[in-house]
């Protein structure tokens, strides 16, 4: 499990009811937009406890009603013989699930909806997998660390497992199905240390085929498969944060050697996976033990620091600057512990992202929830819980406007750092620097 500070994972259980079906008139391209246009007017006021003077009032219940309606109706539309039925309807729910808590509505539901989900997995196509996947994971974060969300993440990790583990499924599908299958483990399964282990062992199975063989010559794979094994290892980095000291050690033993080599690939997005998991797993290690040292450290560092200044012109002029700015960071914490603070603003609050666990596990809801991730932040109990913020605050109107930056306040706060860093870039720009 993580160290206390990182924050745990609530397992509050909920009430079960049964579920209902309610029939609807909705085209299947009305239903992704309306779905969200309706929660939205919904749920406006959520946190505010009154409405400013002037404001005009919003029937709540019936729009809340009407937007449950179509999304009953996109449940039902996963049962269609139409495939494009059915993508447009896990489109729907996709959007609906990122952008809203629908907590009590989805436990009414959770048995149909992740039978169809599951029979999406095994029998669909493979755009209608990979829809599929999405939104288990969606349907994880909102029911939960509860009894609830486990039972929906053991109806569904079989058939992620197969599609995974399935060399003629699609790659889109493979790589979806690698994060969900992460994200589901680390939200509904966290203290199951079985379905973790299992869980961890089909992640390895499919990124290590980018280790170097016993020649250590890295293999070769056609298009598309390293995006693959980028998605499986940004996983098992996920789960690896929930592993107890002695599995730990072992990881660390069997993976950093391969990483380290890995740091060679040709594929940037691959090498930069392989630069933060190598991060991640020495945090991880001086969490265990204060002595922890890495035999290889200093081949290890020289190889980063070649990463960091890395100049050649072959490769993109993007590439080149995304991975020299994350292999500096590498650098800078194995050599000096050193990590470049992060705050995440969300509503009237934030949250700091001051290591390398947490910024593992933010950045991955921020790849399933999307732009709804500060929302969720915001009111869903479970990243709350993982992120230590407490119960979701209900504030008035006065006190948000309260906490509103002016246009004019903004403008000037911009200038002085604007001027600051001009100052600050000019010098170094400056020939005379480099003779000083």
């Amino acid at each position: 499990m993580p160290r206390n500070k990182k924050g745990k994972r609530g397992s509050g259980s909920r009430g079960v009811r049964n579920g209902v079906k309610v029939e609807s008139g909705a085209s299947d391209d009305e239903l992704a937009s309306e779905v969200l246009s309706h929660y939205s007017s919904a749920s406006e006021g959520a946190s505010v406890q009154e409405e400013g003077p002037g404001s005009e009032p919003v029937d709540e219940q019936s729009a809340q009603e009407e937007a449950e309606d179509k999304l009953k109706q996109c449940i039902d539309d996963l049962m269609d013989k139409s495939v494009k039925t059915r993508l447009a309807a896990l489109e729907s729910l996709r959007q609906a699930f990122s952008g809203r808590l629908l907590g009590d509505f989805l436990l009414e539901r959770r048995l149909t909806l992740s039978d169809c989900l599951e029979r999406s997995l095994r029998k669909g196509g493979g755009e209608e997998q990979a829809a599929a996947a999405r939104v288990s994971v969606l349907l994880c974060v909102q029911l939960g660390g509860g009894p609830e969300g486990e039972e929906g993440f053991k109806t569904l990790r079989p058939a992620l497992c197969t599609v995974l583990s399935d060399s003629c499924a699609s790659m889109a599908a493979r790589h979806s199905c690698a994060t969900a299958l992460g994200m589901c483990c680390y939200v509904s399964a966290a203290d199951d240390v079985e379905d973790l282990c299992k869980s961890l062992s089909h992640l390895e199975s499919v990124f290590t085929s980018s280790y170097p063989n016993r020649d250590g010559v890295l293999p070769a794979h056609k298009p598309g498969t390293l995006a693959l094994h980028c998605a499986a290892l940004q996983a098992w980095e996920l789960l690896v944060t929930l592993c107890p000291a002695s599995r730990l050690r072992t990881l660390l033993d069997q993976h950093l050697p391969k990483l380290q080599a890995c740091l060679a690939s040709s594929d940037v997005d691959f090498r930069i996976a392989a630069g933060e998991a190598i991060a991640l797993l020495f945090e991880l290690g001086r969490d265990v033990d204060q002595d922890f040292l890495f035999q290889d450290t200093a081949e290890l560092c020289a190889h980063l620091k070649v990463l960091a200044t890395d100049g050649n012109k072959h490769r993109a002029k993007a590439d080149r600057r995304k991975q020299r700015s994350i292999f500096r960071e590498v650098l800078h914490y194995i050599e000096n512990e050193d990590f470049t603070e992060e705050k995440i603003r969300f509503g009237v609050e934030g949250i700091y992202i001051d290591c390398w666990m947490r910024r593992r596990i933010y950045d991955a809801f921020k790849e399933v929830l999307g732009s709804g991730v500060r929302y969720h932040l915001q009111f869903n109990q479970l990243l709350r819980d993982i992120f230590e913020l407490g119960a979701p605050l209900v504030l008035d109107a006065s006190s948000i406007k309260a906490t509103r930056v002016s246009r004019f306040e903004k403008h000037l706060y911009n200038s002085a750092a604007f001027k600051a860093r001009t100052k600050q870039r000019n010098k170094v720009r400056d020939k005379r620097a480099d003779v000083m």
